[in-house]
């Protein structure tokens, strides 16, 4: 068990202060399952450079094996996930009583719930992106199978950023030279901006995101493990949109061939 978890189960009576030791070891328990979470998603950025590596040398069977260890790791990826948020709800909602707390018991409920809520977004969409890159080896600019012709530039653009653009200072995400992010909604900011919005502010303000009704907190707005691997995997999505697909045109020799 980690200090943190230690600290965590010790953390049981009825000591108002055992209250900010809670929420202290849960945040920190999320942020180490972060860096786990932005280890794994390294992991899948390999995976699908194997993959379209492989695809070019057309070994489709290994490809196939290499899709299926892909949605395995998915799979852990949303486990891991979804338990982070638990512990760090966990950590938010405790109150200290006369009896033990079973946190375990604690932690599995919140785990259910969080399932319920969602099943990660993030996961569906890093699944397609693998399958589009080894599509695109071959198939460049058409559909994939089950997909209409209008639906390519909707989902090859799709963003894993839950927003493109910083709503303080408005320029685009993955340009940001210090970017952060709330650990309560998600949105990203850049960090000098938003330090001086929260500083400008009376009270408790408001996420600046437009209908987000989240409070922000100086100490809650990070640049966590996964964000830059987020932005990284998101510019170069950009850059791949941006690039015109190029039909070469043989027609011009292969009558020049025919004449000579």
């Amino acid at each position: 068990m980690s200090d943190n978890a230690a600290a965590m189960a010790s953390t049981s009576t009825s000591d108002p202060r055992n209250t900010s030791k809670m929420k202290s070891a849960a945040t920190t328990l999320s942020g180490e399952n972060q860096t786990l979470l932005a280890d794994i998603r390294k992991a899948m950025v390999t995976m699908k450079e194997i993959g379209v590596s492989l695809e070019k040398q057309n070994k489709t069977q290994m490809v196939k094996e290499l899709e299926t260890e892909f949605v395995e790791l998915l799979k852990a990826y949303e486990e891991c996930a979804n338990l982070s948020t638990a512990v760090e709800s966990v950590g938010n909602m405790y109150r200290p009583g006369d009896q033990v707390t079973d946190f375990k018991k604690l932690i599995d409920n919140e785990m259910v719930k969080t399932k319920r809520r969602s099943s990660t977004p993030q996961v569906s969409q890093l699944l397609r992106q693998f399958k589009e890159a080894i599509w695109n080896v071959h198939n460049s600019g058409l559909p994939m199978p089950g997909e209409e012709q209008e639906d390519i530039v909707m989902t090859s653009t799709q963003n894993i950023l839950l927003n493109n653009t910083c709503p303080l200072s408005g320029k685009p995400v993955i340009e940001l030279s210090e970017p952060v992010r709330s650990m309560d909604c998600k949105h990203i900011y850049e960090k000098s901006v938003i330090m001086q919005y929260i500083r400008s502010k009376h009270g408790q303000p408001k996420c600046p995101m437009a209908a987000c009704p989240k409070i922000i907190k100086a100490d809650r707005v990070v640049c966590d493990p996964l964000l830059h691997i987020e932005i990284e995997e998101s510019r170069a999505m950009n850059q791949r949109a941006s690039k015109p697909n190029i039909i070469e045109d043989f027609t011009g020799d292969s009558e020049n061939e025919g004449s000579e």
